[in-house]
C-alpha cells in the first residue's frame, strides 16, 4: 500500500514568501455544461498584478484577478452530499504505523522502518524507546511537512530505494530530500475505489474504454493501479524525475505494456489545451500541493488556483463519468472548504459529494493520524 504524491524538485515546497511570478495561467475564455450542453462565456483579458503574499492569504489582487475570470456561480441543482466521511488505512503488510506521539512517527515501509516529523503526533508514543531504536531510517532536518533535510541510517548504508508492493502492484521506495519516500499510503481506499469502478464498468460494457486522468501524478502508483484495472491512463506531472520514477515503478510492476501517457507539463495548462480540444475522462484524480512551479516556473498556489482547477475538471469529465477525486495536503483549511468548492463546481452534474479526511490507523494504540483532506464526486 502507498499513496503516490509529488513532493519533489518540481517545486512541493510551502515555505515562507514565494518569489515574484507571474501568476498561473488560467484560461480567458470556459466551457461550461449545462444538461450536457456546453456554451461559452468570453471574458476580456485581467491585468494582474504581481503583489507577493503568502500562498495561504487568499486576499490578493491576484487572486482577486484569478476569480474574476471564472463563471458565476451556477443555479443549477447541487450534487447530493455525505460528510464527513474518513477513509482508514489499517496496519498491513507492506505498510503500518507502528506507533507516534512527541511530534514523531515510526512506520514500517516494506522490510524498512523509517521515522519521521509529524506535527500532528500530540500524545505520547506507546511503544518503548527500543522500538524506536529500530528504526532503519531517520529523517533530520526541517519539520515542515515540505521541509528539507536529509536522512540517517543508524545501523547499517541503505540505497536510496527499495521494493515496496501495493495490492500485489510492485513499485520502489524512495528516500528523498523532503522527508516523502515516493508513496502516500493514505490514498490506498481511494486507488482501491477507483480499482473497483474501472473494472465494475468493463465489465458492465464489454468493449468499452475507462480514461483516467492522474494529475499531479509524481511516482505513478495512482496510474498503475488504474491500469491494471484497464483502464487508458493519461499521467501528468511537472517533474521530469517524478516521471522518470514512475516509469521505473511501471517497469517494476511488469506493466509496461499497459496504456499509459505520461507527461510533463504545467496541470493548468495541460487542463485548459485538453478542453480546447474536446477531451474527456471517466476519472479524474486531482492532488494538487500547497504550493508549486510547473517546468517553465509556472507559479501554483493552491487557494488562488484551485477554484479554476475545479472548474476545468468539471469540463473534462465525459457525459457517463465515474468520479472525480481531490485531495489537500498541508493546508490550514477544514474538509468543508473544499467540500463545498468541488460541490459548486459540479452544480447540475447530479451524482454526490462525499468529503472527509484521510487518517492512517495506528498499530501500537489504535490512535487515528489524520494525513489529508479529501472531497469526491461520484456519479452515482
Amino acid at each position: 500500500m502507498a499513496k503516490d504524491r509529488k513532493r519533489n524538485g518540481a517545486g512541493r515546497k510551502d515555505q515562507g514568501t514565494p518569489r515574484v511570478a507571474r501568476p498561473a495561467s488560467v484560461p480567458r475564455e470556459y466551457a461550461v455544461r449545462v444538461k450536457g450542453a456546453r456554451t461559452k462565456l468570453d471574458r476580456p483579458a485581467q491585468k494582474v498584478s504581481t503583489s507577493v503574499v503568502h500562498p495561504n492569504e487568499g486576499g490578493s489582487s491576484e487572486a482577486a484577478a484569478k476569480r474574476e475570470l471564472l463563471p458565476p456561480r451556477s443555479d443549477a441543482p447541487l450534487p447530493e452530499e455525505r460528510l464527513p466521511v474518513i477513509l482508514e488505512v489499517m496496519p498491513e503488510e507492506n505498510y503500518a504505523l507502528l506507533d507516534s506521539g512527541n511530534g514523531r512517527k515510526l512506520e514500517q515501509y516494506g522490510h524498512i522502518r523509517i521515522m519521521r516529523p509529524e506535527g500532528q503526533a500530540l500524545w505520547q508514543p506507546a511503544l518503548n524507546d527500543t522500538e524506536w531504536e529500530k528504526a532503519d531510517a531517520i529523517f533530520t532536518g526541517d519539520t515542515d511537512e515540505e521541509g528539507m533535510g536529509r536522512w540517517r541510517f543508524p545501523h547499517e548504508p541503505l540505497g536510496e530505494t527499495w521494493p515496496m508492493k501495493h495490492d500485489e502492484i510492485d513499485y520502489l521506495g524512495r528516500f528523498t530530500s523532503f522527508r516523502h519516500v515516493g508513496v502516500f499510503p493514505e490514498q490506498a481506499p481511494h486507488w482501491r475505489f477507483m480499482s473497483e469502478q474501472i473494472r465494475d464498468r468493463l465489465k458492465g460494457r464489454k468493449g468499452s474504454e475507462v480514461r483516467v486522468l492522474n494529475l499531479f501524478g509524481y511516482t505513478g502508483v495512482a496510474s498503475l493501479v488504474a491500469a491494471q484495472a484497464g483502464a487508458h491512463v493519461t499521467h501528468v506531472d511537472a517533474s521530469k524525475r517524478a516521471i522518470g520514477w514512475a516509469r521505473e515503478n511501471q517497469e517494476m510492476a511488469g506493466l509496461a505494456d499497459k496504456p499509459i501517457r505520461w507527461i510533463c507539463e504545467d496541470a493548468m495548462k495541460f487542463l485548459e489545451r485538453e478542453v480546447r480540444r474536446g477531451n474527456s475522462y471517466d476519472i479524474l484524480l486531482l492532488d494538487p500541493p500547497a504550493y508549486g512551479r510547473g517546468p517553465k516556473g509556472e507559479v501554483w498556489q493552491l487557494f488562488e488556483d484551485l477554484p479554476a482547477l475545479c472548474h476545468l475538471a468539471r469540463q473534462l469529465t465525459s457525459p457517463d463519468a465515474l468520479s472525480v477525486v481531490l485531495t489537500a495536503y498541508s493546508i490550514r483549511a477544514s474538509f468543508f472548504a473544499i467540500h463545498a468548492l468541488l460541490r459548486d463546481s459540479f452544480a447540475g452534474m447530479g451524482g454526490r459529494i462525499e468529503s472527509g479526511e484521510l487518517v492512517i490507523r495506528e498499530k501500537s494504540a489504535g490512535r487515528a493520524l489524520s494525513t489529508s483532506l479529501f472531497s469526491r464526486w461520484i456519479n452515482a
